[in-house]
């Protein structure tokens, strides 16, 4: 079964700090068609921050999911709502795909699956965060950047 995830992307503060942030807001196992009418019922319920005193709300639906647009006193602010199908996701369950079944990568000549390839160096005595991140970034410090 493929996984749709239901992604919701909105202008995010006001004035010269308005901005819009991507939220995936849930996953949906089945057909497109099943990930679309959850997500339509998501953007139906949907009250976004802004704008505060809205003045008029228009939810419009294109290829991909809806579009909401509310119109506020002085700005209008817009959702949109997308539906994705799900391909990697570092924190789910590894489901291998076609290129990381093991069955489907060719035998080396004793017969043995060869390994992956490396996807760069890797630096193992780097301080790191709780989530994986480096404490310091890795171009501080370094004398041939402007």
């Amino acid at each position: 079964m493929t996984t749709w995830g239901l992604v919701v992307e909105t202008t995010v503060g006001a004035g010269e700090r308005k901005h819009i942030e991507a939220y995936v807001v849930a996953h949906v196992t089945g057909s497109r068609a099943d990930a679309l009418a959850e997500l339509e019922r998501i953007a139906r319920r949907h009250s976004p921050e802004h704008p505060r005193s809205p003045k008029r709300r228009r939810l419009l639906r294109n290829g991909d999911g809806f579009l909401l647009v509310i119109d506020g006193a002085w700005q209008s602010f817009v959702t949109r709502f997308s539906v994705a199908e799900l391909l990697e996701d570092s924190d789910g369950p590894v489901v291998p795909g076609p290129a990381e079944d093991p069955s489907a990568v060719p035998p080396g000549p004793a017969g043995e699956v060869p390994a992956a390839p490396a996807s760069g160096p890797v630096a193992e005595d780097v301080e790191r965060y709780a989530d994986g991140v480096p404490v310091k970034p890795a171009w501080l410090g370094r004398d041939d950047l402007p």
